[in-house]
């Protein structure tokens, strides 16, 4: 459908999104469609309102949680805004529209010691000089040590590295570059991977930081399969993907006194309010810790 093309294009080129989000926006407004259509409506100019509504409504009564049913109501407002200011109809019928509020909940969270021993573990199985068990343990040290995102971190190429200053260049949501600090263990880490990194340099390599076995960029699918199995070892910690440990770095950065705004500028979050989830889960550990050790709590 032209229509559908021409907003994937205008949330590439004008907006930035990645291929990721584009897919999700797109199939938000695909099931939109299809439900407008089993109404009778033939085109999104005779969308109303109570379409809209009744569409949410089929969602909810299906048994669809808030924070889908959320994000295709702010996906669906997306399109139609754009529609609107495109020309492709008069007025955009979702100016009223009102969704449940995701609720602001945050997957588990590494403790500190338990993020330290999956680090130990990434060390040990480093030590049999297999270049990808060097790999894996230069991308937890660096995905825990900055807080990056899991697609940040494989879309990062060599040059994007500073270890003498020990930041690495990001390019984050909506093309937005940002600078961000690692610590000497991720530093070290990075550096043995470096000079182990030509041992599977091929044609497609280019100047990707990261490499799979065969020499290509690694992706997103394959650290996530890196970090489920190593956690795996670990018994009493959550399965957590790579996104666990860029929570458990933020939570741990404000344990230890790390001023809000901080957090906000290293994970690369457009709003305060985003970040300030990270301070919910801190007083709830505290709070938890103070009653587990305190006679009168």
């Amino acid at each position: 459908m032209e229509l559908l093309h021409a907003y994937s294009r205008h949330l590439g080129a004008e907006r930035g999104r990645s291929e990721h989000t584009r897919r999700a926006y797109l199939g938000d407004v695909r099931h939109l469609l299809v439900f407008a259509a089993g109404r009778g409506i033939d085109g999104i100019d005779e969308l109303r309102i109570a379409d809209l509504r009744a569409w949410l409504g089929e969602q909810a009564d299906a048994g669809a949680a808030r924070s889908t049913i959320a994000r295709r109501a702010a996906s669906a407002r997306t399109f139609l805004r754009w529609a609107e200011r495109t020309g492709r109809i008069p007025s955009d019928p979702s100016l009223r529209l009102v969704a449940p509020k995701r609720r602001a909940t945050l997957p588990g969270v590494l403790r500190q010691d338990e993020a330290g021993e999956l680090l130990d573990l990434a060390t040990v199985r480093a030590d049999d000089a297999d270049p990808i068990h060097v790999r894996d343990r230069a991308m937890l040290e660096l995905l825990y040590a900055s807080g990056i995102r899991v697609g940040e971190l494989a879309s990062l190429d060599v040059d994007d590295l500073d270890l003498r200053q020990g930041v690495v260049r990001v390019l984050g949501k909506g093309a937005k570059e940002r600078v961000v600090p690692f610590g000497v263990p991720a530093g070290r880490a990075v550096e043995d991977w470096l000079a182990v990194r030509p041992r599977v340099v091929g044609a497609q390599s280019g100047a990707a930081l990261f490499l799979g076995r065969r020499g290509r960029r690694v992706d997103a699918r394959q650290v996530r399969t890196v970090v489920h199995e190593l956690l795996s070892h670990l018994p009493d910690a959550p399965d957590l993907g790579p996104h666990g440990l860029r929570h458990s770095a933020a939570t741990h950065l404000l344990e230890g006194g790390a001023d809000l705004r901080m957090v906000q500028e290293i994970l690369g979050h457009a709003s305060l309010a985003t970040t300030q989830i990270y301070t919910h889960v801190s007083v709830d550990r505290l709070r938890r810790s103070y009653e587990q050790a305190h006679p009168r709590a």
